[in-house]
């Protein structure tokens, strides 16, 4: 069955765009920013969780000040359209932790894939592993990303 939605008023839509900014900050310091008890804070990010609007807290980290990262951005397009095709290539992909992010995509494309490795050596057996030795792959071109001007995971709620 599928959850239902959340309907937010403006403090729900501050408070996320709050915790989406930097969710290490104190149930205090949230409340303060958005005009509720700590304890009111709390309890709206229970239903949020509950309700699968928040999915998780992660670190970011700065790719400038880690290893010898590589991103990469991947086009591809599969050779044959059928859902349990699709599904396959999806799952081979959801299967590598180094795939950051997968767009199944309008266009010339079927898909834009965003890889982080290790090293080019890393990168290089993935791509052959997902991409050139891959069933059902007809075409994919990689960019390589030098300078992330941007990045992100922010989502505007209105």
């Amino acid at each position: 069955m599928p959850r239902q939605r959340l309907t937010y008023d403006e403090t729900d839509h501050r408070l996320l765009d709050e915790i989406q900014r930097d969710a290490t900050r104190s149930l205090r310091t949230l409340g303060d920013l958005v005009g509720l008890s700590a304890s009111a804070v709390q309890r709206r990010l229970d239903r949020y969780r509950a309700a699968r609007v928040l999915v998780g807290n992660v670190a970011v980290l700065d790719p400038r000040r880690t290893a010898d990262i590589v991103l990469a951005i991947v086009l591809v397009t599969l050779d044959r359209e059928s859902s349990a095709h699709h599904d396959a290539f999806q799952s081979r992909l959801l299967s590598v932790a180094e795939v950051q992010q997968v767009y199944d995509v309008s266009g010339d494309w079927d898909y834009v894939v965003v890889l982080a490795t290790v090293g080019m050596a890393r990168h290089n057996e993935l791509a052959d592993r997902l991409f050139k030795d891959a069933p059902n792959v007809k075409r994919y071109t990689t960019m390589f990303a030098f300078n992330a001007v941007r990045s992100g995971s922010y989502l505007p709620t209105r």
